[in-house]
């Protein structure tokens, strides 16, 4: 092998797409000492996506103050890479769950400090903006963020004020002039890989407020805020975003990307493909090697696997996914561009036992195929 690309997922709760690149890097210097290994660790919007895209792009982390989920003061970071013109926030790192310890409460958390992480990325000059969703504490459809921004929310007096889960219902007008006008020359992508709309059973508050301290009774009337968000989104803004697939992202985040910011919600792998110039970079390669920690019928709906395969079937590049585990359904995986699939679990033995051998039976797979490899070519 001339030149091998690495673009692993996570093995969630295991090893890190970082750690995942080295093991594989190591062994396959160790079988093909003059090969050239891309290693483009993926990023999922959550926590560590900045982190990421720098170690797959190269660039600077640049720290800022912003506001935390509780509107306290904090020093929180966005990535520039590019050579400036293209930035990552991640909202975890200005309203993620983490930061509010184990005082959650969806009802009074905010995205105001993410906004201030986009406002200053777009006041860097960042002509392009690539926000990741995940990972939470919050559920104010954005409007924090918008807020931030210069987005003016009313309420019945005509007092302005800066919405949070609680209060969504007291918005009774929106106006995001300004905000536009800040914006008008930076695009905006949203990295959602959920589909969940924005309210209702399947909505950001029901199905994803009682991870962030939400009971019964607060999921009710979250959701009830985020009904009223729409109806005055469809009135004031012109957009019907209620059952728009991802809407209910991160708190309905996703909802509010869309609809303050002009962003565009796109899987996390297709941003991350774009925003890397994967096809550029894998032109000439022998093999891309990607792989995360479980492949099965989510997978196949165009999560890391499939979407590194799909591209890669364009030039008639073989993709050797290595995964922790695999599903029996995964037999369409092959129509898409995916030559083999590799689970590493050498025995059948419970997760909490696996868990602590990845690194190795990660190392003691990827071995393998390319002793296979060496002895074909």
């Amino acid at each position: 092998m001339k030149k091998t690309v690495l673009i692993p997922d996570s093995f969630k709760g295991t090893l890190s797409s970082e750690q995942i690149c080295s093991i594989l890097n190591e062994r396959i210097i160790e079988h093909f000492p003059d090969c050239e290994v891309i290693s483009i660790p993926v990023a999922d919007g959550g926590e560590g996506s900045v982190d990421a895209f720098l170690s797959a792009l190269g660039g600077e982390k640049v720290f800022t103050a912003a506001k935390g989920p509780r509107f306290e003061d904090r020093t929180s970071f966005y990535g520039l890479t590019d050579g400036g013109n293209t930035a990552i926030v991640e909202m975890a790192a200005a309203a993620g769950l983490p930061l509010v310890g184990d005082d959650k409460d969806p009802s009074v958390t905010t995205t105001y400090g993410v906004g201030e992480l986009l406002l200053a990325a777009a006041k860097q000059g960042a002509a392009k903006i690539v926000v990741g969703l995940g990972g939470s504490a919050t559920n104010d459809g954005g409007c924090g963020a918008a807020a931030a921004c210069g987005a003016l929310f009313y309420n019945k007096e005509g007092k302005t004020f800066i919405p949070v889960g609680k209060t969504l219902t007291e918005i009774h007008s929106i106006d995001i002039s300004r905000l536009k006008e800040t914006f008008s020359k930076t695009e905006i992508i949203t990295m959602c890989d959920i589909d969940n709309p924005m309210y209702g059973e399947n909505g950001a508050a029901y199905i994803f407020g009682p991870q962030k301290g939400a009971d019964k009774e607060m999921v009710k009337m979250l959701d009830a805020g985020l009904i009223h968000l729409a109806e005055i989104i469809k009135r004031d803004l012109g957009l019907d975003i209620k059952n728009l697939p991802g809407a209910g992202a991160a708190g309905a985040m996703g909802a509010g990307m869309v609809a303050f910011f002009s962003s565009k919600l796109q899987m996390g792998i297709e941003t991350v493909l774009d925003t890397v110039s994967f096809e550029e970079v894998i032109k000439g390669a022998d093999v891309v090697f990607t792989g995360e920690g479980k492949i099965d019928s989510q997978s196949l709906r165009g999560k890391v696997v499939i979407g590194v395969a799909r591209r890669a079937k364009k030039q008639g590049i073989p993709v050797i996914a290595i995964v922790g585990g695999a599903d029996y359904d995964i037999e369409p995986a092959y129509a898409e561009g995916v030559t083999a699939i590799f689970p590493t679990s050498r025995l059948p033995q419970d997760f909490s036992i696996l868990k602590e051998h990845s690194a190795k039976n990660l190392s003691f797979t990827a071995n393998n195929i390319l002793k296979l490899i060496s002895s074909i070519i």
